[in-house]
């Protein structure tokens, strides 16, 4: 089992580069796979949007809480480990031009040494995604030709690679340098729809659900395996990241998960701005888990 763990966002330290250096340092020492990092370009005060994770319909995030670039922190926190993944959980797809993301996302794995993982999802926040210039109701059909344009991008040779489609159009088109990877960077898919599952069976390398659990959690399972068959790809390829929370995951939990079908446990750190407090329970979690210190 991998573990992942969230960077904090709502103790409003995230974009403090005292406090994340030490804390990030403190996540690989422990023994953690990767670090996560969530992303809104803006957040939209008095929005009429429902968030789906929540009953009240909000999130929990305040409006005034730093959200920095999750591309631009993972940056940041490269240069501060060494062995660490680096993931984004999630990033909204919408907000993205492929092209430009394409050599952002390369760039980025390819100074880290590999070590990027990219989980997407459609975006919940109408506002949000307006403001960034996107039609929110199309965004579905959009992020499927965003994912063709960044494996297109990524896996062209010399002589450039072309795309016409709904939403993207370009020829000859060279991105460099190339992610790690000769497939390019890993992208999971976030979500909690039946839309996303299908989305991470065609183009993804594994489903994060989010806010899912029991019989529905096996039907989105399930239908990712038949629909990555249907596009020929090899079901047994594809990873399933779930949730759990830093101070409550202990060996037993892991197992239950594992037995869902998890590959990796992403894990949310409660929001301590104190970092003594933030460092002692990851190591009291590492502990639990039996993790082995870098």
């Amino acid at each position: 089992m991998k573990y992942a763990v969230i960077a904090p966002t709502a103790a409003g330290t995230t974009a403090d580069p005292a406090w994340m250096s030490a804390w990030v340092e403190h996540v690989e020492a422990c023994g953690f796979e990767s670090v996560v990092v969530v992303e809104h370009a803006v957040v939209v005060r008095r929005y009429d949007s429902t968030y789906p994770y929540d009953p009240s319909g909000k999130m929990e995030l305040a409006d005034d809480v730093d959200v920095p670039d999750p591309l631009d922190l993972l940056a940041f926190l490269a240069a501060r480990t060494s062995t660490l993944g680096l993931a984004t959980g999630v990033l909204v797809l919408p907000n993205h031009h492929p092209v430009v993301l394409a050599k952002r996302a390369a760039t980025l794995d390819a100074l880290s040494g590999g070590r990027l993982r990219l989980c997407v999802g459609m975006g919940w926040m109408r506002e949000e995604i307006e403001a960034c210039g996107t039609d929110f109701d199309s965004r579905g059909r959009r992020a499927d030709e965003q994912l063709e344009v960044l494996r297109t991008l990524w896996t062209g040779g010399p002589e450039g690679v072309d795309h016409h489609g709904e939403f993207f159009d370009f020829d000859r088109a060279v991105c460099r340098p190339r992610p790690t990877q000769a497939d390019g960077v890993p992208i999971h898919i976030g979500g909690h729809s039946r839309a996303a599952a299908r989305r991470a069976g065609r183009y993804g390398d594994g489903l994060q659900p989010l806010g899912v659990a029991g019989d529905d959690l096996a039907a989105l399972v399930r239908l990712m395996r038949e629909e990555a068959d249907r596009a020929g790809r090899d079901p047994d390829d594809l990873e399933l990241s779930l949730g759990h929370l830093v101070p409550r995951i202990d060996a037993g939990r892991a197992e239950r998960l594992a037995a869902q079908g998890a590959t990796r446990v992403v894990l949310a750190a409660s929001p301590h701005a104190d970092l003594d407090q933030a460092k002692d329970e990851l190591s009291a979690c590492a502990e639990r888990l039996g993790l082995t210190p870098a």
